[in-house]
């Protein structure tokens, strides 16, 4: 995919997520309260925390997107990476904030303290409106992150997903409080802090594994050793270090090539393995293959 039309669709991501929660965080918020429901509320909440964590968003994004320069010769699509992380972390503090409230709203239910009596109808259609809207989202919004293989844009994805089952659990908390248990609504919204709870240290695991430069994993290795042994010359590979930055990987890649040869004709197999690995692996923007005689001559020197 271009660089342009990456950059697009990233931020069609972003924005069709910012507008559609800003809506929803009033939306819902204003009706939970009026409509004496805490588990829509909490989802309230939970909406109103993904505008704020947005806008966090769309300026990681827009810094993914600078060009490389001296200080980073790799370019900035680590900050990809970082935007990842700052939703995981407002989603994990959105997560606990509605945990709490819900428990007390509970304690002071069952304690007697309350007078909440079972919420508006308009709560449980609000609430099945939100599940509609956020499954359109998340459908929307999964096929770009593939198609751009954005960290950011996927996390915002799984985070459509969550907030699919955080606003199911709300409709059924809801329900089932008109029916007379009352006890479920405030139990639904402790619910739906455990989706997003799950949802946040997912993609704070994920965004941290690749500020981390953990290694891309055993398919990309094989995958590189493969193109590798098929280059002419190459004898052995003594080691493959893959480093992600955003969206794309840098390779230095060390190899062995028999004593016999000219530094010329290692240097062309060298470059050999390296233009093999660029025109098969889609998403591999740098190679820097280091070569070497046998393990049998360095052994006799």
């Amino acid at each position: 995919m271009q660089k342009e039309q990456r950059i697009k669709e990233t931020n069609l991501s972003v924005g069709l997520g910012l507008g559609a929660n800003i809506v929803l965080a009033l939306v819902k918020s204003i009706v939970g309260i009026i409509g004496s429901s805490p588990a829509l509320l909490a989802d309230g909440i939970n909406s109103t925390s993904d505008v704020v964590y947005y806008l966090v968003v769309s300026v990681f994004v827009r810094a993914a997107n600078k060009p490389a320069d001296d200080e980073h010769p790799y370019g900035h699509t680590q900050y990809e990476s970082v935007g990842a992380l700052v939703v995981g972390a407002f989603v994990i503090t959105t997560a606990l904030t509605i945990f709490w409230n819900a428990i007390d709203t509970l304690v002071q239910l069952l304690q007697g303290k309350s007078d909440f009596s079972g919420a508006s109808q308009l709560a449980l259609w609000v609430a099945i409106g939100t599940v509609l809207i956020k499954i359109g989202l998340f459908v929307v919004t999964a096929y770009l992150g593939k198609r751009t293989n954005n960290d950011t844009v996927l996390a915002l994805a799984s985070d459509h997903r969550n907030d699919i089952l955080a606003a199911s659990a709300a409709a059924l908390g809801i329900f089932m409080g008109r029916l007379g248990y009352l006890w479920m609504d405030p139990v639904a919204g402790a619910l739906v802090a455990f989706f997003i709870l799950r949802t946040g240290l997912s993609i704070v695991r994920e965004s941290t594994a690749a500020l981390m430069d953990t290694v891309p994993g055993a398919p990309l290795n094989d995958k590189v050793t493969a193109l590798v042994r098929s280059v002419p010359g190459v004898q052995e590979i003594d080691s493959i270090l893959a480093h992600r930055f955003g969206q794309y990987y840098t390779i230095n890649l060390t190899i062995s090539v028999s004593d016999q040869i000219s530094v010329h004709d290692g240097d062309i197999i060298a470059s050999q393995a390296e233009k093999t690995l660029l025109e098969n692996i889609p998403d591999l923007r740098n190679v820097h293959v280091h070569y070497h005689p046998t393990e049998r001559y360095r052994a006799e020197l």
